[in-house]
């Protein structure tokens, strides 16, 4: 993570393979325990694809404890909502 101890970067991305056809998809929680897969778990719910995501955290003095997965989960499902990254569980609409 970044400066003073207290920021992480969690990423989490996903893309179909152009060559190979096939989905890869990864995540990094940089010393946020669970935090990559929670990130990683937003994008599948949203059946976003070719996006990379990275929230970044800093500690401001207060302790968040499990709360932060939900306001994690919560601005990258809004980001890829806002952003038209979002489809259907059935594969409806796609990115334009």
């Amino acid at each position: 993570g970044g400066g003073g101890g207290g920021s992480h970067n969690m990423v989490a991305y996903s893309f179909v393979d152009a060559s190979s056809g096939v989905r890869v998809f990864d995540n990094d929680d940089d010393g946020e325990g669970g935090s990559g897969a929670k990130l990683a778990s937003t994008i599948d719910n949203k059946g976003a694809r070719d996006v990379i995501v990275v929230v970044s955290r800093w500690f401001g003095g207060v302790h968040l404890g499990p709360a932060r997965f939900k306001h994690i989960a919560s601005v990258a499902g809004a980001l890829l909502e806002e952003q038209g990254y979002c489809r259907g569980r059935t594969g409806g609409a796609s990115r334009s």
